[in-house]
């Protein structure tokens, strides 16, 4: 079971590191000869973004923990699970990816573009710009790493604060990899191949984290139990332990529910991507 924890955080710590990495690349990838300069804000502002992720960790842990001194640790447990569900149904939503890839991005990219063009020699401008790139960098970061501390709040109050630090440290392993590689080897990875091959796993992920998800609901009384007896009879235990496969009416509509979900996501995303050739991650 830890060890299928590990795996799933290091998934999805690593799925959101390689988005803030492609959205730092993109940002900083024309930065070159004597605007080279102007990638040291964003890359302290990404830093910053870094522990103050550290930070709304620790508060969001101090909340929860205090919360569960007058509530129910197992409602608590739900209501946190459920809220990384939903998040992670938007992460997993390739259409709204397509369009935020392009509106993200080149957000960014215009407002790096007008900061720098608006920088003049005088030092209270160059000192707006490095502001405003700072920013750039930390809203960059912060965002995934928000994300991040959302996700990992139900596995910590399932499994404990111990269990989730192998899979953090995997997926922070892999993220420093690839920000390696792209910021200090100048690698040009394959960004778009990487994120769907980790948004195949992470789907995976989601129906494990829906099919605990709706058990928790079960076991607060948030959702009927309704057990499908034969299925039961022919369900290895390891399947549950493995895949939170249980064998009743709720927890597999659940599963199957988001299974559509992600994969009508792709299919509209691919007919979107057919309309539109210029759309999506280069």
């Amino acid at each position: 079971m830890e060890t299928v924890s590990t795996v799933n955080i290091g998934i999805l710590v690593f799925r959101e590191g390689l988005e803030c990495i492609l959205v730092l690349s993109a940002v900083m990838a024309s930065l070159v000869g004597p605007s080279a300069r102007y990638r040291r804000p964003i890359l302290i502002g990404a830093a910053v973004a870094f522990l103050s992720t550290v930070v709304t960790w620790k508060i969001a842990v101090q909340v929860i923990d205090d919360l569960t001194a007058s509530v129910p640790a197992l409602e608590i447990q739900a209501v946190t699970g459920l809220l990384a569900v939903c998040v992670l149904l938007v992460v997993m939503n390739w259409f709204f990816h397509r369009v935020y890839w392009t509106g993200w991005i080149s957000l960014h990219t215009e407002r790096r573009r007008r900061l720098i063009a608006g920088g003049t020699r005088d030092r209270r401008a160059q000192r707006r710009v490095w502001l405003g790139l700072s920013l750039l960098g930390f809203t960059s970061l912060y965002r995934e790493g928000v994300e991040v501390v959302l996700f990992l709040q139900s596995y910590r109050l399932r499994l404990g604060p111990t269990a989730v630090v192998p899979g953090l440290y995997l997926g922070l392993a892999l993220t420093a990899l690839v920000a390696v590689l792209t910021f200090v080897a100048h690698r040009r990875l394959p960004y778009r191949r990487m994120l769907v091959a980790t948004g195949i796993l992470l789907g995976a992920v989601l129906l494990v984290m829906v099919g605990e998800q709706a058990q928790e609901m079960q076991l607060v009384h948030w959702l009927p139990h309704t057990p499908i007896h034969w299925l039961a009879r022919h369900t290895p235990v390891w399947m549950g332990l493995w895949f939170s496969v249980f064998p009743t009416i709720e927890t597999l509509a659940a599963q199957a529910l988001a299974a559509v979900f992600v994969v009508g996501s792709y299919i509209a995303a691919r007919r979107h991507l057919l309309r539109s050739p210029r759309l999506g991650v280069a």
